[in-house]
């Protein structure tokens, strides 16, 4: 009974930790590019980018880091809410962008918390380089 006894408290947190790990890789998608968004706005380096096109849900744009040219998109669709009036007329604009240090190609130019935003120079949003309250 005591060698039962022992298994059992032994293998419950082996199959509580694996439930665990398995139930943290099955995150959504969308759930991952939040989170990949949100870091890159916390640890991320600012840069400047020009958008080149607006398509459907997603921003294309270009920037330079350390001499080497990135063309990037962003998915925008659930942050639609943050661009005020047409998107199109951000075509051509410049803009701030936040890049992950040691991955440049990571980029963001808009998340939940900040953006990189500007129509005709000006900030959209007023939020352009800092934090939202």
């Amino acid at each position: 009974m005591t060698a039962a006894l022992a298994i059992t408290s032994v293998s419950i947190p082996i199959v509580a930790a694996g439930a665990y790990v398995v139930l943290r890789m099955r995150r959504k998608p969308k759930d991952k590019e939040k989170r990949r968004r949100l870091e890159v706005n916390s640890n991320g380096r600012l840069g400047d980018a020009t958008i080149l096109e607006v398509r459907d849900d997603a921003i294309f744009y270009e920037y330079s880091v350390r001499g080497i040219h990135y063309t990037a998109s962003q998915d925008i669709s659930k942050l639609l809410e943050l661009i005020p009036g047409d998107p199109q007329r951000l075509i051509g604009c410049p803009a701030s962008l936040k890049y992950a240090y040691h991955n440049p190609a990571n980029s963001i130019l808009l998340c939940e918390e900040w953006s990189g935003l500007r129509m005709g120079g000006r900030p959209v949003n007023g939020i352009v380089g800092s934090t939202r309250p």
